[in-house]
């Protein structure tokens, strides 16, 4: 048997890119995550469920931050020097993101140069880098710096010894239900035989020729839609109580509609997806929410005249299309409402459109209000943070084929 390329994520959320390198047949050695609620997923899924990692004895199975990591652990990371294959991951850039206040004082954004630190002590043959789309984007404020914080990153490993390239990649035409336009990098250590700047850009125009095939197998296309992702989740098919909250209902299957949905419930024995709990709205909400459904144009904000009409302060609304791939998901599920019933989504709702697997069970709480939204992570702010594994698995394809070459 060949031996399995081996890598380290770093920011790694709940596991989407884990999940995707799994499939693509890497092995991890181990993953860095600051948040307990999304390394509880993680260690649920990937480390006692699937046993994906060759994890060292001397790093421990918990959430921990990249620095402390690195203060903690320096010397132990400095005898893999040159080991590991490749290191995964891109830092929280909310500074950065075109959701929220773009705030290039914002603390997360020090995260690269921690980035940057490890990857010079781990020195992997290759590295995969993803951020958010505002991360290509110049600060207003701040012309001195010159360039966007992505040419900061790219000048930082080249510097560090090298050839990267990056680009934005929409995984909506990978595959996905979902139109989300992300920032991702590749690079080639250069003291490798055959390493060059060319083998790095070859990533970009190799994961678009083989997407077509890669989706074909699976018996996908790149048109994968809304309706095909979820539409086996509707409340319509009836409730039972939910498992891990008992003071709500949860959602039971219906027969499978689309060949995504076969391939997301392949495994699954239960009639109740996992973490499908629906909110208890209030009833002048549902009104509301059915009006908006009846009168207001899909996939865009709420018109000025709803708005009014319900004294609307809120940032965002979005009434989805079945027939369309869903906009961005974000970390705020009341930003969307679900295409056909006057509700937002559930949590397995937002997993599907971000393509993880029915199996795929999410730790921690379902939401969490007020400040404790900037300390914590729960469920839908998890997955709204991650990669999606479908692309991470075309993208693990495609970074082998570098490895070897």
């Amino acid at each position: 048997m060949e031996k399995q390329p081996t890598y380290i994520d770093l920011f790694a959320g709940c596991g989407g890119l884990s999940l995707g390198l799994h499939n693509a047949g890497w092995k991890g050695l181990f993953a860095i995550e600051k948040s307990p609620d999304a390394f509880k997923t993680l260690k649920h899924n990937l480390i006692d469920n699937r046993n994906h990692f060759n994890w060292p004895t001397w790093f421990p199975k918990e959430n921990i931050e990249i620095d402390n990591a690195i203060k903690l652990y320096k010397d132990n990371f400095e005898n893999l020097k040159n080991k590991v294959d490749l290191v995964a991951g891109g830092p929280p850039c909310q500074g950065f993101s075109m959701a929220g206040r773009r705030n290039e004082n914002d603390q997360r954004n020090n995260l690269i140069k921690s980035y940057i630190d490890f990857i010079k002590i781990i020195k992997p043959k290759i590295l995969f880098f993803e951020n958010v789309k505002g991360f290509t984007m110049e600060f207003k404020k701040n012309k001195d710096k010159g360039k966007e914080y992505s040419s900061y990153v790219e000048n930082a490993l080249n510097r560090a010894g090298y050839f990267v390239k990056g680009e934005l990649v929409n995984f909506g035409e990978y595959g996905i239900p979902q139109k989300r336009t992300r920032f991702i990098l590749v690079g080639v250590r250069k003291d490798l035989e055959n390493a060059s700047k060319d083998l790095a850009e070859t990533f970009f125009s190799t994961i678009k020729e083989n997407r077509h095939s890669f989706l074909s197998v699976k018996n996908l296309t790149v048109n994968t839609n809304l309706k095909d992702a979820i539409s086996d989740l509707l409340k319509a098919n009836g409730l039972k109580e939910s498992p891990d909250t008992k003071s709500f209902q949860a959602g039971i299957y219906s027969k499978i509609k689309s060949p995504y949905q076969t391939l997301m419930r392949e495994g699954v024995e239960s009639t109740i997806a996992d973490s499908h709990r629906f909110p208890k709205h209030r009833p002048d909400i549902v009104e509301k929410f059915d009006v908006i459904l009846k009168t207001c144009r899909k996939n865009k904000d709420i018109d000025a005249k709803t708005r009014e009409r319900f004294n609307i302060k809120k940032h965002t609304i979005i009434p989805l299309d079945k027939n369309e791939k869903s906009p961005t998901i974000t970390t705020l599920p009341d930003d969307y409402i679900h295409y056909s019933e006057p509700r937002i989504l559930t949590v397995r709702e937002y997993a599907r459109i971000q393509s993880f697997p029915d199996w795929y069970h999410f730790q921690g709480k379902y939401t969490t209000g007020g400040k404790r939204r900037t300390q914590e992570v729960p469920r839908y702010s998890q997955i709204g943070n991650a990669i999606p594994p479908l692309f991470g698995e075309q993208s693990g394809l495609i970074l082998k084929q570098l490895l070897e070459r």
